[in-house]
């Protein structure tokens, strides 16, 4: 079993950055890890992903070019840099990874933005952007 824990989240003006950190409870070099979020009212959505070898990151279109997602630095973590933030970007950020292989490059896009290709979550740290 995987433990997830997401620090980092807080309140920022717009246009402003934030730097979200999950660390795992155990080995992850051959998870991928992926970064969702959820606003009130809205269902959880895909926000980046990067594969085990750190080398290929998806994301979402809304944050694309704003938002990088990356492994390395401390044992088991994975860093969401979030940077020009806007209020739009409000939500519950939860940080989720899965142990599973793809066959190909094509399938791995494919299903990446997918809540249920997931087997492991965190609790969640929240993020607030004011106008």
């Amino acid at each position: 079993q995987v433990q997830l824990v997401e620090s980092g989240g807080g309140l920022v003006q717009a246009g402003g950055s934030l730097r979200l950190a999950c660390s795992a409870s155990s080995a992850f070099s051959t998870y991928t890890m992926g970064w969702f979020r959820q606003a009130p009212g809205k269902e959880r959505e895909f926000v980046a992903a990067v594969r085990r070898t750190g080398s290929i990151q998806s994301y979402a279109d809304s944050v694309k070019g704003r938002f990088i997602i990356s492994r390395g630095g401390a044992k088991n973590t994975v860093h969401l840099q979030m940077n020009s933030l806007k209020p739009e970007d409000t939500a519950v950020y939860y940080c989720a990874s899965n142990r599973r292989t793809y066959s190909s490059d094509s399938y791995y896009y494919s299903r990446i933005s997918s809540p249920a290709e997931y087997d492991y979550w965190g609790q969640g740290t929240q993020v607030t952007v004011s106008t």
